[in-house]
């Protein structure tokens, strides 16, 4: 399976491809499903993009996603024009909008989830526009195998004319509404969901009021609207069985260092598959790993065939580990291998587990095992000092430095 890692900065675009990511899916401007909600690139990017991934050997997916206006048709054709100049792999897009002017330019299109594709017909229909459709995503694996089948059954060929390859979620939040399709956000802000601009009042706790007495219930159990998280690391074997072809963790909102541990546990996974070594006894230790980064909790989705939703009993991320920010790199000392870095905040102290981020670095993590100030040994270091100390790998000047500690 082609492992597909989301990007929403150049810090996750770079943790992506060092996780080991096969592809990445990204955002540009406004016309895509995370607009509120990541940092989105610009067009101007995509020269960037494009030159960093064909160096690794990695496919790239803009995703130009949301429903279109007219008021839109001009930079969404701007965006697929700059897509195609800049060598981008494919567009991933719902709007028929999106699928007539890029099949007209010869821009490689993936149908999104938002386009609610759940049987054979719908299939074959879009298969005149692609050769990659991300099924939706409340299909039993049972589903996606008698999907798969008929493909192969129905020699139903994309504009390539190579099979259909199926893309599913394998990783990542879950949306409330039928393939993220929801009208809260714009009832209650006008900020349309379909749009870009979810708000999340789904995440939210509630209370309900009997309008007649004026008695009001806090609906305290469960977060009713807020799925946990899907996780299918330990059932990959299943997924694969039922003909995926794609891969896609959730996530170009979320954090490089979010980027970085889902994606190298699930490459992990899928490499042991591979290599016939994927068993039960190395499930927990990916799900520990998992649970270090932002997540809601997690469940299987609707895979194994449940059809009501697990819901969260708590608001925001139940992640095991906490990053707090302590500063900024000045300096690397490349034949040391040694980096120095001003810290902002907090203090550091030897035996201390930081994270390094950065938009050309990635994510760098280790433990720190010795610690230098003004060239001298050190057990800790101050607010307002600079340090340095072994890292082998180089970092830039306003890499942001972390340390991780246990979540209370």
């Amino acid at each position: 399976m082609e492992l597909l890692a989301p990007a929403g900065s150049f810090e996750a675009l770079m943790a992506a491809m060092q996780a080991g990511a096969n592809s990445v899916y990204f955002g540009v401007e406004q016309l895509n499903m995370r607009t509120r909600s990541s940092n989105n690139f610009l067009v101007e990017d995509l020269p960037e993009i494009a030159q960093r991934c064909e160096a690794q050997e990695v496919k790239t997916y803009l995703t130009l996603n949301t429903i279109i206006y007219d008021h839109d048709l001009a930079l969404m054709k701007k965006i697929v024009d700059a897509a195609r100049e800049n060598g981008i792999t494919a567009l991933i897009a719902s709007d028929i909008a999106v699928m007539n002017y890029a099949r007209k330019t010869g821009m490689p299109i993936h149908i999104s989830t938002q386009s609610n594709i759940t049987n054979i017909d719908t299939i074959e229909f879009y298969a005149a526009y692609a050769d990659v459709m991300v099924l939706s995503r409340e299909l039993t694996l049972m589903q996606v195998a008698a999907l798969t089948r008929e493909i192969v059954r129905q020699n139903i060929t994309g504009p390539s004319g190579k099979l259909v390859r199926i893309e599913v979620f394998g990783h990542g939040a879950l949306c409330m509404a039928v393939s993220g399709k929801c009208y809260l956000s714009l009832h209650s802000n006008f900020s349309s969901a379909n749009r870009g601009a979810c708000i999340q009042n789904c995440r939210r706790s509630y209370i309900v009021t009997d309008k007649e007495s004026g008695t009001e219930f806090e609906v305290d159990n469960e977060y009713i609207m807020s799925a946990k998280d899907l996780c299918t690391i330990d059932f990959l074997d299943k997924v694969a069985e039922a003909g995926v072809a794609v891969l896609k963790i959730e996530g170009r909102g979320r954090s490089a260092d979010y980027v970085y541990t889902t994606t190298k546990c699930y490459r992990e996974a899928l490499d042991a598959l591979e290599a016939g070594t994927y068993s039960p006894d190395r499930f927990e230790e990916w799900k520990t790993r998992l649970a270090t980064v932002y997540n809601r909790g997690f469940w299987e989705g609707y895979y194994l065939g449940r059809t009501m939703g697990e819901w969260n009993n708590e608001y925001g991320s139940k992640s095991s580990k906490r990053k707090i920010y302590l500063g900024k790199g000045v300096k690397y000392f490349e034949e040391a291998k040694v980096a120095e870095f001003n810290l902002e905040a907090q203090t550091l102290k030897v035996g201390d587990e930081i994270l390094v981020t950065g938009p050309t670095t990635g994510v760098i993590q280790q433990k720190i095992q010795e610690l230098r100030v003004n060239g001298l040994k050190a057990e800790q270091v101050k607010r307002g000092e600079n340090c340095t100390f072994i890292l082998p790998e180089k970092i830039r000047p306003s890499d942001k430095l972390y340390k991780i500690v246990d979540s209370e």
